[in-house]
């Protein structure tokens, strides 16, 4: 890959890639269908159209190799084409995907599932992260005959479903009888939390938050909210879409042992394979089956949920993060990764605006301007110079497939995007550096 950066006088250009977009625009709205995959979270004409992926690298079209962070949105936390998972979705392929009754693999598949995660009793599984948070908030509201249901405020992503997407800044075509059912806490303030059901005593079903993302739980947090979950008869609900298996094979609850009611995975689940789980108490979650003489709850019925190929990545994803202490290695590699972008960043003299956020298996990086202030304009000249340089990275979220060279070619880069950004910041504008728009939210409420 041509690695030459702009101010070396060689503009970094991709053409095909640019060609591709428009084709994607004419044809999809918004261009993906993923947001956050979206052309405008990437400097202006340099979103790449990816043609394959193998291990930690990925290929445009325009013949360009990047090391990749943040792959498929945090999925495919072992790396593109993984051969353990890609034999056993092969090996299903060829016996059929889909069935008029329930497959050998779904019993086989749950079964692997509550053994890793030995804190639910149950399990259904789905395709993605909307249907089982979802689901998981009609049953909770379905147990206790309650209305409203209470999100973390500060957690970016529930779900598309208008219980959710009602709160954000995208909430055209969302009833606002809808919304006003949805009410919100701080995370990490039980005193704030326990005022919010005080307010709303005997109408809040649930409680949904991350048990931990970008900051670590503070100490008795996660246990507080479960006694209060418990005094005011909510439904705890943990989103383990982003903890689980990164923080522990069980997830968050696993690592810091504290058990929810519910709680929904999918993400690193499938290594990009689309599954997704609702897991909990069996009381609860029996309510969506048969064998309970109480109203039927519709849980989860979907006519893709169960495929076969899915459902064999997923135990074959479980079974490597068991056997090959997975966990580890990614905590390792982001250790590796967080120290050498600080590092980098300090000896460029932009130590204060380039940081480097979260959990070493789940890092993101904050670009700040001269007064401190988290910057868009910022963020498109670090991007800019990160694609030049062959690095793909919305986030630092790192995968197994990572080895140390690629760690540090990463920093390298890092460090040669780090000298521009002090000229920027020293010319206290990094318009000239950023070569077209700035990228923008995915959360917005005009295009």
């Amino acid at each position: 890959m041509d690695t030459r950066r702009p101010e070396d006088g060689a503009e970094f250009l991709l053409p095909r890639s640019q060609q591709a977009n428009e084709r994607l625009h004419s044809l999809i709205p918004g261009g993906a269908h993923t947001y956050a995959k979206g052309e405008d979270q990437y400097p202006e004409n340099l979103a790449p159209v990816i043609s394959h992926g193998r291990g930690a690298h990925v290929w445009d079209i325009d013949g360009n190799r990047y090391i990749e962070y943040g792959s498929g949105l945090r999925s495919v936390s072992l790396g593109h084409a993984h051969p353990r998972v890609i034999e056993a979705v092969r090996r299903e392929l060829d016996r059929g995907s889909n069935f008029v009754r329930p497959s050998v693999v779904e019993v086989e598949a749950a079964e692997r599932f509550l053994a890793t995660v030995p804190t639910a009793e149950m399990v259904k599984f789905a395709k993605n992260g909307s249907d089982v948070t979802t689901a998981a908030v009609r049953l909770a509201r379905a147990v206790t005959g309650r209305p409203r249901v209470a999100i973390c405020a500060d957690h970016p992503f529930f779900s598309v479903d208008d219980w959710f997407i009602g709160t954000t800044p995208m909430s055209a075509g969302v009833p606002a009888a809808t919304t006003e059912l949805t009410v919100a806490f701080p995370y990490g303030d039980l005193t704030a939390t326990d005022e919010l059901l005080t307010r709303y005593r005997g109408e809040v079903a649930a409680l949904i938050l991350e048990p931990a993302t970008h900051t670590e739980p503070p100490p008795g947090y996660l246990a507080g909210l479960r006694e209060l979950a418990d005094r005011h008869g909510c439904v705890l609900i943990f989103d383990e879409m982003i903890t689980g298996l990164r923080w522990s094979e069980a997830g968050a609850q696993g690592l810091y042992g504290v058990v929810p009611d519910l709680s929904t995975f999918g993400k690193a689940l499938g290594n990009g394979f689309a599954v997704s789980a609702l897991a909990g108490r069996r009381d609860l979650m029996e309510r969506g089956g048969l064998r309970h003489p109480h109203e039927r709850v519709f849980l989860l019925s979907t006519t893709h949920g169960a495929e076969t190929h899915s459902l064999a990545a997923a135990m074959a994803v479980q079974a490597t993060y068991v056997e090959e202490g997975i966990t580890a290695r990614l905590h390792a590699l982001g250790e590796r990764l967080a120290a050498g972008v600080r590092d980098a960043a300090t000896s460029m003299g932009v130590g204060d605006h380039v940081l480097v956020r979260g959990r070493a298996s789940n890092l993101v990086f904050a670009t700040l301007d001269e007064n401190r202030q988290p910057s868009q304009g910022y963020r498109t000249l670090f991007l800019r110079r990160l694609l030049a340089g062959g690095v793909l990275a919305p986030s630092f979220v790192v995968s197994s497939a990572l080895e140390e060279a690629d760690i540090d070619h990463t920093v390298d880069v890092v460090a040669q995007a780090c000298a521009v950004y002090r000229k920027a910041l020293d010319a206290a504008d990094p318009t000239p550096w950023m070569a077209g728009r700035p990228v923008k939210p995915v959360f917005r409420r005009l295009a």
